[in-house]
């Protein structure tokens, strides 16, 4: 009698866990998104545009639910260092020195999971970064709205020299770059239909 108590016992437990298999399907990020990065110097700020037209697409998104997230597997957006423009040819080299790009040519964004934070619109995004060969992971407060395409909007400020990245100097130490930069990600996204 305890043994058949304790199989119900189990099997209750687990019918009311939010469970699912694992689902996959593929997205495109549409031009019309952007990405920029931000920082400054202790002169001025600068900005730096990724050209979105140039992002892979489809990019393929593996995820499951369970209990409060949604999961993420392997889901990963991919910025070649290449394609961000700061609007200004010193810039864009330095931009690319900073980064290493010569090893290490793309900057990579992994989604971990997203959980709901009220009624509303927003999320928390846990993402590992990549950059130079470094990876962190920050969790992204966004807003998530869906009309016609999935619009994620988000920023986060990382601490470039937690990427073993140091900040450049130019006119023999008179100009240096802020250690703290801001990504800010504005994405229009679409499910592919076969």
């Amino acid at each position: 009698m305890n043994r058949f108590v304790a199989y119900i016992m189990i099997l209750l437990m687990f019918s009311f866990n939010d469970y699912s298999d694992i689902r996959e399907t593929l997205v495109v990020i549409t031009p019309s998104s952007k990405v920029e990065i931000k920082g400054k110097t202790n002169i001025n700020k600068f900005n730096c545009y990724f050209d979105c037209s140039n992002i892979k697409n489809p990019i393929p998104i593996s995820y499951q639910f369970n209990d409060t997230n949604m999961l993420f597997h392997n889901t990963k957006l991919i910025l070649q260092n290449s394609c961000f423009d700061c609007r200004n040819n010193g810039m864009n080299k330095d931009f690319y020195n900073l980064l290493n790009s010569d090893i290490h040519p793309s900057i990579m964004m992994e989604l971990v999971s997203v959980k709901k934070q009220d009624l509303n619109t927003n999320f928390n995004a846990l993402v590992n970064i990549e950059l130079s060969g470094v990876k962190k992971s920050y969790y992204i407060p966004v807003i998530i709205e869906k009309n016609e395409s999935i619009s994620i909007n988000g920023s986060i400020k990382l601490n470039i020299c937690d990427f073993n990245l140091d900040p450049p100097t130019k006119a023999l130490g008179l100009i240096v770059v802020d250690e703290e930069i801001e990504i800010i990600l504005q994405l229009e996204v679409k499910e592919q239909i076969n």
